[in-house]
């Protein structure tokens, strides 16, 4: 039987089955989800003599979140998460907040030109209008694809619809 994760996936995937729609995908989730933390990376938050910024508590939780759902999956998740926190506590730090909202301006609406780009193509709305949930799957479902590219975690691809088997 599927696992809550596998279900979701083989959902996701239903609404991404033009390889030009999975492409935009690869460039407008990684700018969604980027834009979000870089703006996050402006609130501060301390805790004794420890400063955070909410790109890393966030995060956190999201990192919980997918680990919950698929371990594999949410540890690459976690090490991308990771990556992007720093990225965006350095970014703040340096250039300061109105350049983080400009940033955060050009990735987020960049990022979902993208999407809607992709699903004009495929000619299906997005997946998150009828199921919210698919917002926190689709950087799960990228991932699984480029773990799937790099000859990993293949037993996902019959979850991903037929174009992904032949990966």
């Amino acid at each position: 039987m599927p696992t809550l994760f596998e279900r979701q996936l083989a959902s996701y995937s239903g609404y991404h089955q033009d390889q030009r729609n999975r492409a935009t995908h690869f460039i407008g989730i990684p700018a969604i989800v980027f834009s979000l933390i870089l703006i996050l990376a402006l609130w501060q938050v301390r805790l004794g003599e420890l400063t955070l910024s909410g790109a890393w508590i966030v995060g956190f939780f999201a990192a919980l979140g997918w680990i919950a759902l698929d371990f594999s999956i949410g540890l690459a998740m976690t090490a991308v998460l990771i990556v992007m926190a720093t990225a965006a506590d350095w970014f703040v730090a340096h250039h300061g907040s109105r350049a983080t909202w400009v940033l955060f301006s050009i990735l987020f609406i960049g990022g979902w030109a993208f999407q809607f780009l992709g699903h004009a193509f495929e000619g299906k709305r997005p997946a998150l209008m009828d199921n919210l949930f698919q917002a926190f799957i689709g950087p799960m479902f990228i991932m699984a694809e480029l773990l799937m590219l790099l000859g990993l975690r293949r037993d996902l691809a019959r979850y991903m619809g037929d174009k992904a088997e032949h990966i």
